[in-house]
């Protein structure tokens, strides 16, 4: 049982159904149960679920957003917080913003709401960002100073940003550094350029584990390209699971497997260093197994 406040919070103990599961475990009308879910209330690793048959396997995290008015809770972890940004661990499935041609509730929108429930002066503004389906490490700030000072030398004050990815099948190599020129078509598809145009892609990599069918393999990057770690491994013929847009057309994996686990950088207030980190999300501990 789970006592009913703005945030609930279960650890999964056993595999099951999403709804089955919140039945057996909540202490609440199965209709107010089935409500959470169809407003989109209920969380799994972070990720907002509406499915009721969703599969849950033992150790993944559910969470249930029940605040309707007042301060709001973010549906997914601050790794980081104080008077000029907050960092936050993005879902995979949410923009980081809106662009011109979606205007979908975003990562901004909801750290907005977040912000300013609790000051109703409160200002935020996007530092950088990452690809829809990429989850991760994301860096907002709260004044345009340190937005400004961020931003402009982002390439100084970034030491070092690493990601993890799920692959399909086995490298040849057990590391690499993967250096191209990318250039993008008028549909935004991002590609490998033949004739050494384009803007330089440098990725470094190495692997972590592999099973039968994939490869987990850790990532860091020297440059902020448009999706250069997907090209990348796309280049190589060994794209990341779930990669709708550069990957294998028979996968049938609902997220992208894609995840910023560390960033350290420069913070210019308190004059030092500070590396922000993530645990991997679950569904790559059980793609792995």
């Amino acid at each position: 049982m789970c006592e009913e406040n703005s945030e609930m919070k279960l650890i999964v103990k056993k595999d099951s159904e999403l709804l089955e599961y919140l039945y057996e475990n909540l202490d609440m009308p199965k209709k107010r149960v089935k409500q959470y879910l169809t407003h989109g209330s209920i969380y799994v690793n972070n990720n907002r679920v509406k499915q009721y048959n969703y599969h849950l396997v033992p150790g993944m995290n559910i969470m249930i957003d029940t605040d309707s008015k007042g301060k709001k809770t973010l549906p997914f972890e601050i790794l980081f917080e104080d008077d000029h940004i907050i960092v936050v661990n993005k879902p995979s499935g949410l923009l980081t913003i809106a662009t011109a041609k979606e205007k979908e509730r975003t990562l901004y929108h909801i750290v907005r709401e977040y912000l300013v429930s609790k000051d109703k002066y409160a200002k935020v503004f996007i530092v950088h960002r990452l690809d829809k389906d990429t989850s991760g490490i994301v860096v907002f700030a709260k004044d345009e100073k340190i937005k400004n000072q961020l931003q402009e030398n982002w390439n100084e004050y970034v030491v070092l940003r690493e990601y993890v990815a799920v692959l399909h099948g086995h490298l040849k190599e057990s590391r690499g550094r993967i250096v191209q020129k990318l250039m993008e078509t008028k549909t935004n598809l991002v590609y490998v350029s033949r004739n050494n145009e384009g803007k330089e892609a440098i990725t470094n990599y190495k692997v972590i584990k592999e099973n039968k069918d994939y490869t987990l393999v850790s990532i860091a990057i020297e440059t902020g390209r448009k999706n250069q770690i997907r090209v990348a491994f796309q280049s190589l013929k060994h794209p990341i699971v779930g990669d709708k847009k550069y990957g294998e057309k028979m996968d049938q994996e609902n997220r992208l497997y894609l995840h910023a686990n560390r960033l350290k950088l420069y913070y210019p207030v308190l004059k030092k260093e500070i590396l922000f980190e993530t645990a991997n999300p679950q569904e790559f501990k059980k793609i792995m197994n």
